[in-house]
């Protein structure tokens, strides 16, 4: 990744912080496709990161979308069941103000300050102080602009979860930024994969291990606000005849390897009174990552966001009873 492109996911990942804050403050709950777009929307994507990649999404959002993972292993942001800021990614809005402060803890492991209160409302920052000016009587002093620069604020998120500027000028402009920014892709990640079990995974699947037992398209892609209509079969009542979640967790579940969706051990039961698929288990405290696979293959398979062959999903668990729950309409998981 070049300098450019690294600084710029740095200040595009300081604002998904800045944004999730918001929206606790504001009272809104606000998606992760949205927050994404919203990020990218904040700090426009260059030449170079607009290239679009075989799944027809922007490189820069890509690169977004894997770096989020530094957050979910710092402990300032979960994915499971929805993206939500925890309070020490509040304290980090503020104990690192700018994007070069939030990369450096980052890369380093530093933590927020213990006694660092939680905040509660943005912090004010001083006014610069304005220079003095002199206006010479023979020239025409030149008229104020009144087009104010646009402030993001979480009051004028829809129902549908995504943030827009907050003025009364149409947001027109910003629809084919935000309808690029949150469609699937594919790619292998620009970041390296974290330990299993220990740390998030990242945007694929890990392989690790060499086996005969055919392995996941290449994951990648950026977590997008899915709606059904975006599968083939969303919408109806048609159900496959298999779902596993495979993933970095399967030997706890009794399977004889991870990632191999073929295996019993992780097949999922369809309740059809509400037409859910489940599976529960008791799993230590750690990190994981999986996906849906479909009929015990990879030849159909979703990601986070319900996203085909998209970013896998990542669980951050407490430890205990888990239950996975699919919905084939949406195409997404759900835990608790």
């Amino acid at each position: 990744m070049s300098i450019d492109m690294r600084e710029n996911t740095n200040r595009r990942l300081k604002a998904v912080l800045d944004i999730m804050a918001a929206g606790v403050w504001t009272g809104q709950d606000v998606g992760g496709g949205a927050v994404l777009a919203e990020a990218i929307v904040q700090v426009p994507l260059n030449a170079q990161e607009s290239e679009l990649l075989s799944g027809g999404i922007p490189r820069g959002h890509k690169n977004l979308t894997a770096a989020t993972a530094k957050l979910v292993k710092a402990g300032w942001l979960r994915k499971a069941g929805g993206w939500s800021i925890t309070d020490d990614g509040m304290r980090a809005v503020v104990a690192f103000p700018d994007a070069n402060s939030l990369a450096s803890a980052l890369d380093q492991g530093t933590p927020v300050p213990a006694d660092m209160p939680v905040p509660t409302a943005p912090i004010e920052q001083p006014k610069a102080a304005k220079a003095a000016t002199t206006v010479k009587k023979s020239r025409p002093r030149k008229a104020e602009s009144a087009a104010a620069p646009e402030l993001f604020e979480l009051d004028d998120v829809a129902a549908a979860g995504k943030p827009r500027a907050a003025s009364t000028r149409s947001s027109k402009k910003r629809t084919t930024a935000v309808a690029a920014a949150t469609a699937p892709l594919d790619g292998p990640s620009q970041e390296p994969a974290p330990a299993a079990l220990s740390v998030p995974a990242s945007d694929s699947v890990p392989a690790s291990k060499t086996t005969s037992s055919p392995q996941p398209r290449a994951q990648s892609g950026a977590p997008s606000d899915a709606q059904p209509d975006a599968h083939p079969n969303a919408g109806t009542d048609a159900q496959p005849d298999a779902v596993a979640i495979a993933g970095d967790f399967s030997t706890l579940l009794g399977a004889p390897e991870n990632w191999v969706p073929s295996f019993d051990e992780v097949q999922m039961t369809l309740d059809t009174s509400d037409r859910l698929w489940t599976l529960t288990a008791d799993m230590p405290a750690g990190y994981y990552s999986y996906k849906v696979a479909i009929n015990r293959g990879w030849d159909e398979n979703y990601g986070a966001f319900g996203v085909p062959d998209g970013a896998n999903h990542e669980l951050h668990h407490a430890g205990g009873s888990i239950t996975f729950r699919y919905d084939h309409n949406t195409r997404d998981v759900s835990t608790d």
